[in-house]
């Protein structure tokens, strides 16, 4: 079955400061604020949510097609994407911009100062739903605002079911609009913390709210995740990775493997259990696209866990 993935694709600039922020920002300096951070330690990932979902789709043995927009200097993104089997047919080069990117400065205590430019990403409604023939299913993951509401509001007038995943975007939204998408969703995935921010703008409990679409799935990083659907409230336990390295693109790698299960058919609690898996494989490896385990190895890791086939 063949996933729309709508969302961001990104560059993600790492840096590392070896210190404390807190070390050099003197407090009763703070509104006259002006430092500057020497950063030895430094990495360019390929990311965006749309990337990072429709990757480990991919690695599933899925067939995502991403619809994202992207900014002159977008070259190695989509020459890596050709490389990987992830067609570009519903990529759009904005011109006279940069793809959407985000400057991460970490320190000692794993303190961020990101900034994040959305470039390409804010003209993501030029994209149409209906240029994306013989799609199945779709999520509408963080992206340019006018984007994500149009995408939903024209997958629920196909009749193509569909993730709502506000992410990070969730602030753009008010309660009547974030109420609308539901209403139009198949399914809701969002983290703890956000799901706290969606009962706040909307007014409703998660109950309420799991009641609006199929089912409701929070992660909850470490503690597992959970799946509110018909009246009831399911723990999904977290699988153990191998090693804790780099939680960037974890959720969007729990998304992936959501997306399998339900376009395969999985009930939506062995799709959740599947997309810890996935969670848990990237959490092991720095940024959002450089694990690669082969099916066979997703399937054993699942197998290990859960003491079943996933397939």
């Amino acid at each position: 079955m063949s996933v729309l993935v709508c969302g961001s694709l990104a560059f993600d600039t790492i840096m590392v400061f070896g210190d404390r922020f807190r070390d050099h920002i003197l407090p009763d300096q703070i509104h006259i604020l002006n430092v500057a951070f020497l950063v030895p330690d430094m990495r360019r990932e390929f990311g965006g949510c749309a990337g990072n979902i429709a990757y480990n789709l991919k690695l599933l043995g899925g067939d995502p097609r991403i619809m994202a927009t992207v900014g002159d200097d977008a070259g190695p993104y989509l020459e890596r994407l050709d490389a990987l089997g992830l067609g570009l047919d519903h990529v759009r080069r904005v011109a006279g911009t940069f793809t959407a990117q985000a400057f991460i400065t970490t320190d000692l205590d794993d303190n961020q100062i990101t900034a994040f430019h959305p470039g390409a990403m804010s003209h993501s409604h030029l994209n149409r739903i209906a240029d994306a023939a013989g799609v199945r299913l779709a999520i509408v993951a963080p992206d340019g605002r006018e984007g994500m509401l149009e995408h939903c509001r024209d997958l629920a007038r196909a009749g193509i079911p569909f993730v709502f995943d506000p992410g990070q975007g969730l602030p753009m939204f008010s309660g009547e609009e974030l109420l609308a998408c539901l209403r139009m969703a198949t399914f809701c995935a969002v983290n703890d913390y956000e799901a706290r921010m969606l009962c706040d703008r909307t007014g409703l409990d998660l109950p309420a709210l799991a009641a609006l679409v199929d089912g409701l799935v929070v992660t909850r990083g470490g503690e597992g995740s959970e799946v509110h659907r018909a009246g009831e409230c399911i723990s999904i336990p977290c699988v153990e990775a191998e090693s804790v390295i780099d939680p960037t693109g974890c959720g969007d790698a729990y998304r992936g493997g959501l997306l399998h299960g339900i376009a395969n058919g999985m009930p939506l609690e062995r799709a959740a259990r599947l997309a810890a898996v996935m969670g848990s494989i990237k959490i092991a490896h720095r940024g959002g696209q450089n694990h690669a385990p082969t099916r066979d190895e997703i399937a054993a890791r699942y197998a290990a866990a859960f003491g079943e086939s996933p397939w």
